[in-house]
Protein backbone atom coordinates (compact mmCIF):
# COMPACT_ATOMS: atom_id res chain seq x y z
CA UNK A 1 0.00 0.00 0.00
CA UNK A 2 1.67 3.39 -1.09
CA UNK A 3 2.23 5.78 1.89
CA UNK A 4 -0.66 8.57 2.27
CA UNK A 5 0.09 11.69 1.22
CA UNK A 6 1.07 14.41 3.97
CA UNK A 7 0.31 17.75 1.49
CA UNK A 8 -2.08 18.04 -1.30
CA UNK A 9 -0.66 18.50 -4.82
CA UNK A 10 -2.05 22.23 -4.35
CA UNK A 11 -0.37 22.72 -1.14
CA UNK A 12 3.14 21.18 -2.69
CA UNK A 13 2.26 23.57 -5.71
CA UNK A 14 1.38 26.87 -3.73
CA UNK A 15 4.71 26.52 -1.45
CA UNK A 16 6.68 25.74 -4.79
CA UNK A 17 5.35 29.08 -6.42
CA UNK A 18 5.88 30.89 -2.95
CA UNK A 19 10.02 30.10 -3.24
CA UNK A 20 9.91 30.87 -6.67
CA UNK A 21 8.62 34.49 -5.82
CA UNK A 22 10.77 34.96 -3.50
CA UNK A 23 14.10 33.69 -4.35
CA UNK A 24 13.95 32.64 -8.39
CA UNK A 25 13.56 28.96 -9.77
CA UNK A 26 16.69 28.32 -9.40
CA UNK A 27 16.04 28.26 -5.52
CA UNK A 28 13.45 25.37 -5.96
CA UNK A 29 14.33 22.32 -4.50
CA UNK A 30 13.22 19.08 -3.13
CA UNK A 31 15.28 20.48 0.26
CA UNK A 32 13.33 23.98 -0.18
CA UNK A 33 10.05 22.89 -1.21
CA UNK A 34 10.67 20.69 2.22
CA UNK A 35 11.50 23.50 4.18
CA UNK A 36 8.73 25.84 3.16
CA UNK A 37 6.46 22.91 4.25
CA UNK A 38 8.18 22.51 7.72
CA UNK A 39 9.14 18.53 6.70
CA UNK A 40 11.58 16.44 4.84
CA UNK A 41 11.63 16.24 1.07
CA UNK A 42 9.79 13.05 1.01
CA UNK A 43 6.46 13.30 1.29
CA UNK A 44 6.78 15.41 -2.12
CA UNK A 45 7.51 12.15 -4.15
CA UNK A 46 4.22 10.78 -2.56
CA UNK A 47 2.48 12.86 -4.94
CA UNK A 48 5.04 14.12 -7.25
CA UNK A 49 6.93 11.40 -9.42
CA UNK A 50 10.22 14.11 -9.70
CA UNK A 51 11.06 17.93 -9.77
CA UNK A 52 10.36 18.27 -13.03
CA UNK A 53 7.06 17.43 -12.54
CA UNK A 54 6.60 20.39 -9.71
CA UNK A 55 8.39 23.14 -11.82
CA UNK A 56 6.04 22.56 -14.51
CA UNK A 57 3.26 22.86 -11.95
CA UNK A 58 5.15 25.89 -10.27
CA UNK A 59 4.79 27.70 -14.15
CA UNK A 60 1.26 26.68 -15.05
CA UNK A 61 0.50 28.32 -11.18
CA UNK A 62 2.46 31.58 -12.73
CA UNK A 63 0.76 31.86 -15.84
CA UNK A 64 -2.55 31.53 -14.29
CA UNK A 65 -1.29 34.50 -12.01
CA UNK A 66 -0.18 36.46 -14.91
CA UNK A 67 -3.45 35.72 -17.05
CA UNK A 68 -5.57 37.33 -14.12
CA UNK A 69 -3.55 40.66 -14.53
CA UNK A 70 -4.08 39.83 -18.10
CA UNK A 71 -7.82 39.57 -17.78
CA UNK A 72 -8.20 42.78 -15.33
CA UNK A 73 -6.50 44.98 -18.01
CA UNK A 74 -8.73 43.50 -20.51
CA UNK A 75 -12.00 44.63 -18.41
CA UNK A 76 -10.61 48.18 -18.85
CA UNK A 77 -12.46 50.57 -21.11
CA UNK A 78 -8.99 50.65 -23.56
CA UNK A 79 -8.49 47.33 -23.29
CA UNK A 80 -4.59 47.21 -24.95
CA UNK A 81 -3.41 50.40 -22.44
CA UNK A 82 -4.77 48.25 -19.84
CA UNK A 83 -3.21 45.13 -20.32
CA UNK A 84 -0.08 46.62 -21.06
CA UNK A 85 0.10 48.64 -17.32
CA UNK A 86 -1.27 45.29 -16.09
CA UNK A 87 1.74 43.64 -17.57
CA UNK A 88 4.40 46.23 -16.37
CA UNK A 89 2.63 46.32 -12.47
CA UNK A 90 3.00 42.00 -12.34
CA UNK A 91 6.82 43.14 -13.43
CA UNK A 92 6.73 45.20 -9.93
CA UNK A 93 4.55 43.14 -7.58
CA UNK A 94 6.07 39.72 -9.06
CA UNK A 95 9.15 40.12 -10.24
CA UNK A 96 10.57 36.70 -10.30
CA UNK A 97 7.60 35.18 -11.75
CA UNK A 98 7.54 37.78 -13.84
CA UNK A 99 11.47 36.95 -14.69
CA UNK A 100 10.86 33.43 -15.31
CA UNK A 101 7.82 34.21 -17.69
CA UNK A 102 9.39 36.40 -19.78
CA UNK A 103 13.11 36.70 -19.10
CA UNK A 104 14.35 32.91 -19.46
CA UNK A 105 16.36 31.90 -22.01
CA UNK A 106 14.66 30.44 -25.53
CA UNK A 107 15.95 26.97 -26.41
CA UNK A 108 15.31 27.97 -29.68
CA UNK A 109 14.68 32.18 -30.17
CA UNK A 110 11.38 32.58 -32.47
CA UNK A 111 11.21 35.15 -35.50
CA UNK A 112 10.15 38.22 -33.85
CA UNK A 113 6.97 37.91 -35.74
CA UNK A 114 5.69 35.29 -33.87
CA UNK A 115 7.68 35.99 -30.14
CA UNK A 116 4.17 37.21 -29.04
CA UNK A 117 1.87 34.08 -29.47
CA UNK A 118 4.85 32.27 -28.45
CA UNK A 119 5.17 34.26 -25.46
CA UNK A 120 2.11 34.77 -24.00
CA UNK A 121 -1.02 32.47 -24.18
CA UNK A 122 -3.67 35.59 -23.74
CA UNK A 123 -1.97 36.46 -27.35
CA UNK A 124 -5.39 36.05 -28.88
CA UNK A 125 -7.10 37.89 -26.80
CA UNK A 126 -4.75 40.57 -26.62
CA UNK A 127 -4.67 40.90 -30.17
CA UNK A 128 -8.64 40.76 -30.84
CA UNK A 129 -8.69 43.75 -27.99
CA UNK A 130 -6.19 46.06 -30.75
CA UNK A 131 -8.54 44.95 -33.82
CA UNK A 132 -11.40 45.35 -31.99
CA UNK A 133 -10.54 48.82 -30.04
CA UNK A 134 -9.03 51.02 -32.77
CA UNK A 135 -10.64 49.23 -35.85
CA UNK A 136 -7.67 47.70 -37.18
CA UNK A 137 -7.37 45.07 -40.22
CA UNK A 138 -5.22 41.64 -38.54
CA UNK A 139 -1.41 42.42 -39.89
CA UNK A 140 -1.47 45.88 -38.58
CA UNK A 141 -3.68 45.01 -35.21
CA UNK A 142 -0.53 42.24 -34.69
CA UNK A 143 2.44 45.27 -35.63
CA UNK A 144 1.15 47.27 -33.02
CA UNK A 145 0.69 45.11 -30.76
CA UNK A 146 4.14 43.48 -31.55
CA UNK A 147 5.91 47.27 -31.25
CA UNK A 148 3.97 47.99 -28.22
CA UNK A 149 5.29 44.75 -26.20
CA UNK A 150 8.63 45.95 -27.29
CA UNK A 151 8.12 49.20 -25.65
CA UNK A 152 6.19 48.19 -22.78
CA UNK A 153 8.82 45.08 -21.92
CA UNK A 154 11.37 47.19 -21.85
CA UNK A 155 10.03 49.52 -19.14
CA UNK A 156 8.80 45.90 -17.63
CA UNK A 157 12.17 44.09 -17.33
CA UNK A 158 13.88 47.79 -15.75
CA UNK A 159 11.09 47.06 -13.07
CA UNK A 160 11.68 43.48 -12.75
CA UNK A 161 15.62 43.92 -12.03
CA UNK A 162 15.32 47.16 -9.61
CA UNK A 163 16.91 48.79 -12.38
CA UNK A 164 14.66 52.26 -12.34
CA UNK A 165 11.29 53.36 -10.62
CA UNK A 166 8.79 54.80 -12.35
CA UNK A 167 5.61 56.35 -11.12
CA UNK A 168 2.35 55.11 -12.30
CA UNK A 169 2.00 58.88 -14.44
CA UNK A 170 5.05 58.37 -15.90
CA UNK A 171 4.06 55.03 -17.39
CA UNK A 172 1.26 56.40 -18.27
CA UNK A 173 2.58 59.06 -20.37
CA UNK A 174 5.75 57.28 -22.02
CA UNK A 175 3.27 54.11 -22.89
CA UNK A 176 0.70 57.14 -24.35
CA UNK A 177 2.87 59.12 -26.17
CA UNK A 178 4.84 55.92 -27.82
CA UNK A 179 1.31 54.24 -28.71
CA UNK A 180 -0.13 57.41 -30.23
CA UNK A 181 2.61 57.95 -32.79
CA UNK A 182 2.78 54.10 -34.06
CA UNK A 183 -0.97 54.05 -33.87
CA UNK A 184 -1.04 57.25 -36.40
CA UNK A 185 2.18 55.75 -38.49
CA UNK A 186 0.02 52.20 -38.58
CA UNK A 187 -3.30 53.97 -39.95
CA UNK A 188 -1.33 56.01 -42.14
CA UNK A 189 0.44 53.05 -43.75
CA UNK A 190 -2.81 50.99 -43.82
CA UNK A 191 -4.44 54.16 -45.85
CA UNK A 192 -1.78 54.60 -48.42
CA UNK A 193 -2.08 50.87 -48.78
CA UNK A 194 -5.71 51.19 -49.65
CA UNK A 195 -5.35 54.27 -52.10
CA UNK A 196 -2.78 52.03 -54.02
CA UNK A 197 -4.91 49.21 -54.56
Amino acid sequence: MPPKAKFTRDQIIQAGLDIVRKNGMEALSARALGTELGSSARPIFTVFQNMEEVQDEVVKSAKLLYAGYVRKGLEQDLAFKGVGTQYILFAMQEPKLFQLLFMSEQEQAPPVIHVLSALDDNYKDILLSVQEGYHLPGDKAEQLYRHLWIYTHGIAVLCATNMCVFTPEEINSMMVQVFRGMLREIKQENNNGQEQQ
